[in-house]
């Protein structure tokens, strides 16, 4: 996650020339604005979206809260095959400037100081639009089907549907029919790992490697 702000603030209890703690009331600094969080939002997601998807990812999701004197933005975006720390600066960059130019143009866009936090979804962000499923195509997933919860693996999926293996047996169905999916975490079992400095069952051991290893001239460890 990259962040940026807007504004910086003064450091609390700060301590006069003769030495004096100075008073509450002169140290606490002011609040966030109250503004409609709602319309603020709107205003910044349309600022951002063309830039976003100018840079080429998709803008996932837009949330503004208020946290004590500022306001915090987080940003999610995401892009075909994943996106990278890299990515997520640069994308980070390019907000905060379409934010800026936007204010010297049209005005204020969100009013007083704030945070801006850029970060991709993570594993559990609900899988709701089409590209959502082709990002995890082969992986397992939870989801409601005609109010019957369902745990499957997404073997295909396009603009129309996906098709879910439960239990071996694969169904074809329509985003219309499919509520949100969640991603199930899948832990490779340990006996079932394959270590490659271990020889398979019944495959020989090179006695070789042992001399060379008695010899001093075997692999450094």
């Amino acid at each position: 996650m990259t962040q940026r702000g807007r504004g910086g603030a003064r450091p609390a209890n700060r301590r006069s020339g003769g030495g004096r703690v100075q008073d509450a009331d002169e140290t606490r600094q002011p609040a966030a604005p109250r503004i409609d969080l709602v319309a603020a939002r709107s205003r910044v997601r349309a600022v951002i979206e063309p830039v976003v998807v100018a840079a080429g990812f998709d803008l996932e999701d837009v949330n503004l809260s208020r946290a004590g004197r500022r306001h915090v933005l987080r940003v999610l975006v995401d892009a075909e095959g994943g996106i990278s720390l890299d990515d997520v600066a640069v994308v980070a960059r390019e907000i905060s400037q379409a934010l800026d130019t936007a204010e010297e143009n049209q005005g204020e866009v969100l009013a007083g100081e704030y945070q801006l936090e850029v970060g991709s979804p993570g594993v559990d962000r609900p899988l709701t639009l089409p590209r959502h499923w082709r990002r995890n195509v082969s992986r397992l997933v939870t989801v409601t089907v005609a109010g019957r919860s369902l745990t499957g693996r997404v073997t295909a999926a396009d603009e129309t549907g996906v098709v879910l293996d439960v239990d071996g047996a694969g169904s074809e169905i329509p985003y219309a029919d499919l509520g949100p999916g969640r991603v199930q975490i899948e832990f490779k079992r340990l006996d079932e790992a394959v270590f490659p400095d271990e020889p398979d069952e019944g495959e020989p051991v090179d006695d070789d490697d042992e001399d060379d290893d008695e010899d001093g001239e075997g692999e450094d460890r």
